[in-house]
Parts: C-alpha cells; structure tokens; sequence
C-alpha cells in the first residue's frame, strides 16, 4: 500500500512539475506536460538560456532555422512563447511509436518523393488560421562543415503566398552535432540567435532566399566578430 502511494505521490509531482514548466498553451494538459519536460531538458541539460524568440503575440509567422541534429525541434519550441507546427518528413511522421505525438503537436508530414505541395497547402492553411510554421529549410541535418547545399524554396513560397513574417533563426552550441537519437542526452551549451524577419514577395524571391541562407548558415559568434 505504501509503495502504491509512493508511485502515485511520484506520479502526480511529475506531472505538476512537466505542467508548472510550460512556456505555451498547445490547446492539451498532456501536449502541454510535454512541453514541460522539454523546456527543463533543454535548460538543464543543454543549458539553453531562457531567451524567447520574438514572435508576434497573435497572428502567423514562420520560423525557418538551421538543422545540425535531431535536438533541434526541442530547441525552437523551448525558446517559442507559442505553439510551433513543424513541416517534417512523412516517413517519420508515420513512425509507429512517435506518431501520436506528432499528429497532437499539430506536425505536418512532407512527401518528399511523391507530392510535397499538399504539405505546403496545409502548412499554408495553418498560418492563414494564424498559426506559427517552424521548419528546416536545408531538408536534412547540415552541419556548416558539410558541403554547400541549396535550401527548398518551399519555405519562401509559404512566405510570399501567406504574406507572413519570415523568421531566421539561428542554432549553435548543440554537442551532439550530426547525431538524431542521441543529440538530446549530449550536454551541451545551446544559443538562439533570431534576426530580423524577411517579407518575401515576388520581386525579392531569390534574393530573399540568398538572405535567408546566409543568416542561418553564420554562427552567431561569426556575426559578432563581422559587426
């Protein structure tokens, strides 16, 4: 009996601790717990510091970010005062044990092979409802040292279509570079740096895309050194 109260004891600190630890309302208590934890994994174990990205307080906005491991989703949502649906790639949305997780975080799954546009039209539906779109335009996990690679111009069509605030986010300090499973138990010192927001209109697609690229590909240190 007292080992049963022990473990419900446990249980209930646990779930008032994830709870008391959110930084945003995802519309669920579980979700939210969810995001809890998230937030105290990030802070503690990866030292993030309690800076917020600057979001608009209502209405859309899309955060595009550089990607060097499977930490990084846990990091934006750690530093997002609101609820960010991240455009992921179907065949880890379809990932039996994760899919439910996905499907209440409000992801949106990519086919990259077949149709992507579908992925687009509902990333595209979601900011006109005035949601928040995060996503990795390099596709994949690019670390600086890998070879140049073009981002999916996806992300500056979203821009354009939604006339939304286009966000550059930049991610440094994770340990677990280039790692997917093992990034989040790395200890590391992770910094967010976010610049100003990108207006993407036809005149100024690609030099908007050009912008965007290079804000996300220069370490923030880099940055500091330049001004």
């Amino acid at each position: 009996m007292l080992i049963f109260l022990f473990i419900l004891l446990l249980l209930a600190l646990l779930w008032w601790w994830g709870l008391r630890h959110a930084g945003a309302d995802w519309g669920g208590p579980r979700v939210n717990w969810i995001d809890g934890w998230v937030r105290l994994l990030c802070r503690v174990v990866h030292r993030q510091g309690a800076n917020q990205l600057d979001l608009p307080k209502h209405g859309p906005a899309i955060v595009a970010a550089n990607h060097v491991s499977g930490l990084d989703p846990l990091l934006l949502i750690t530093a997002s005062p609101r609820p960010l649906r991240f455009l992921i790639a179907e065949e880890e949305y379809r990932k039996p044990m994760l899919n439910w997780l996905y499907r209440l975080s409000g992801c949106i799954p990519v086919d990259r092979q077949g149709r992507p546009e579908k992925a687009l039209r509902e990333a595209l539906r979601a900011l006109q409802q005035g949601d928040v779109i995060a996503l990795f335009p390099h596709g994949k996990i690019h670390l600086d040292t890998d070879p140049p690679r073009k981002l999916k111009a996806g992300v500056a069509r979203l821009a354009m279509w939604s006339g939304a605030p286009l966000l550059p986010v930049r991610i440094d300090g994770v340990a677990g570079q280039g790692k997917v499973l093992l990034a989040p138990l790395i200890p590391g010192r992770v910094q967010i740096s976010q610049y100003p927001a990108l207006m993407i209109d036809g005149a100024n697609f690609e030099a908007g895309m050009l912008r965007l690229q290079a804000l996300i590909e220069t370490s923030a240190q880099q940055t500091s050194s330049a001004d």
